[in-house]
């Protein structure tokens, strides 16, 4: 069942033309994760740019909306790119170039950090914009117009701010965008550090554990300043920070065996070697089920006779 699931891939692989090279193509690089994070990266630029969140409905005098503004984040958008992109990235090369990996390992552990930031991104403004939860500063930002009802549910067009990035932003509590890109960027830092330090396996020193977990230190650092600022809740920031590791986590494992393996910091076996193997034993087998149906005919035939 298994080697029939394949026969229409290699069906088009051994198609003769642009086809058959395109199916190879497709099969034996990395293209379809090119392809798939050109399209994250794609639609997270479109979701910034284009999209409004849903504005839910909110009382001017609830407590929990009334948090002051800050003008000044302690973690800005730009510096967050920084520390949960910037830096993971030039530490992941500077630990391959150290320890000369092959082109192989370089590729795929860049290319998981890369895939990881995007596919959290993308996922996390899309739930933003779909929940549509008010930030703890909400009143702050929309600056609800005089008389103003109190303890009657009151919708966006009692606001007054005119800085519509400002004010939409308001709208856009959860989860945390800061918390999930830092678990995300710095969790994979994490986890490729456990994976070559081999943090999981017995007998492991500690400081190679307190090494391998300190990017999580810096992630944690980052959620939390968002509570500080009041952009966020510690639900925001809780359900940003799992999100942002999961997805990691995911993206991690497309390309490295588990954390306990011991193999563990060694990647898969690139998508050219894995085709090159599973359509040599296709033609192995094809070869056999030949010889088998020519040894059975020719049975048949003395039998007749």
């Amino acid at each position: 069942m298994q080697r029939g699931s394949r026969l229409p891939v290699v069906n088009l692989v051994n198609q003769p033309g642009w086809v058959g090279s395109i199916a190879r193509f497709w099969e034996k690089t990395y293209a379809p994760d090119y392809v798939g994070f050109i399209f994250l990266v794609t639609a997270y630029i479109l979701i910034v740019f284009f999209v409004t969140p849903f504005h839910r409905m909110f009382f001017i005098n609830n407590m929990n909306l009334q948090y002051p503004h800050a003008l000044v984040e302690r973690v800005s958008v730009e510096w967050n790119f920084v520390y949960a992109g910037g830096v993971p990235l030039v530490t992941l090369i500077i630990f391959l170039k150290l320890f000369k990996a092959d082109a192989h390992k370089f590729h795929v552990s860049l290319l998981g950090f890369f895939i990881a930031i995007a596919l959290s991104s993308f996922i996390t403004d899309v739930i933003k914009n779909m929940v549509g939860r008010p930030r703890p500063d909400l009143i702050s930002r929309c600056k609800p117009a005089p008389g103003t009802p109190e303890n009657v549910l009151v919708a966006i067009d009692v606001c007054t701010e005119t800085d519509r990035h400002t004010l939409q932003d308001g709208w856009r509590s959860f989860p945390s965008g800061h918390s999930n890109m830092a678990f995300a960027g710095l969790g994979y830092l994490s986890l490729f550090f456990c994976g070559q330090l081999h943090v999981f396996r017995p007998r492991t020193d500690l400081g190679k554990a307190l090494l391998a977990f300190s990017p999580l230190l810096g992630a944690a650092i980052i959620a939390i300043s968002r509570c500080e600022d009041y952009r966020h809740d510690v639900y925001d920031v809780t359900c940003g920070s799992i999100l942002g590791m999961g997805i990691t986590y995911f993206s991690y494992r497309r390309y490295y065996p588990r954390l306990h393996s011991s193999r563990c910091d060694i990647p898969y076996p690139s998508r050219e070697t894995a085709f090159n193997e599973a359509f040599g034993k296709f033609k192995d087998d094809e070869e056999v089920n030949v010889r088998d149906a020519r040894s059975f005919g020719t049975t048949d035939s003395e039998d007749e006779n």
